[in-house]
């Protein structure tokens, strides 16, 4: 059910584009025993990636450098992000959190008046990904992870992603799904629920047009 990442019917450019930071949040929960991941599908006006399903996130933005969460990054998830400084990592977290509260209703965090202040206590890091360079959209996406039970809200979409909803593994395994969020899927069934863990986050990145995966 996978597609790769580059977007269709783009431009060919002469060069590749640089990437932008972006940042993902893995939701699990439990529920009658199996685990569930949050999904929804990215709607046909969407020029990268229209009509597949992902985990809430986005690019990361100025201003995500400037927020102070309630609770910063545990020194364990900074230790794990070895390809981003302190601070980098940390706005990557809030960027993380702050478009899952946007595009789904989840806050974890603390509504103060109309401000929106993540808790990244929770977080742990789980893998980073780089679209493809001969896309004309390209991504360096890190994943972050976390458990259902620290949110706060109403699951409900903002418009942004449609069918969202909460996915037994195999049931999203299932969905329309580009590549890496496939790969990342498979990683959250295999590291996370069963805990086959050796302590090493995944890359996810492309050699000569094909996914290459590695260990870091």
């Amino acid at each position: 059910m996978a597609s790769n990442t580059s977007p269709k019917n783009e431009p060919v450019r002469t060069g590749p584009v640089r990437p932008r930071s972006a940042a993902s949040l893995i939701v699990v929960r439990k529920a009658a025993g199996m685990a569930q991941v949050l999904l929804g599908r990215r709607v046909s006006r969407h020029r990268f990636l229209p009509n597949v399903f992902v985990f809430p996130g986005g690019r990361l933005d100025a201003d995500d450098h400037l927020t102070d969460p309630v609770r910063p990054l545990p020194a364990s998830t900074l230790q794990a992000m070895r390809h981003a400084d302190a601070a980098t990592a940390q706005a990557l977290a809030v960027a993380a959190v702050r478009e899952t509260f946007e595009e789904t209703g989840l806050a974890f965090g603390e509504l103060q008046g109309e401000r929106f202040r993540p808790d990244l206590g929770g977080l742990g890091y789980f893998a980073r990904a780089i679209t493809p360079s001969t896309s004309p959209i390209r991504f360096h996406a890190r994943f972050f992870i976390l458990d259902s039970e620290e949110a706060t809200g109403t699951l409900a979409g903002s418009g942004e992603l449609a069918e969202l909803d909460w996915y037994p593994l195999d049931r999203a395994l299932q969905l329309p799904l580009a590549d890496v969020t496939e790969f990342i899927l498979g990683e959250v069934r295999d590291r996370h629920v069963a805990g086959v863990n050796d302590g090493r986050t995944a890359f996810f990145g492309y050699h000569g047009g094909k996914p290459r995966i590695r260990r870091e």
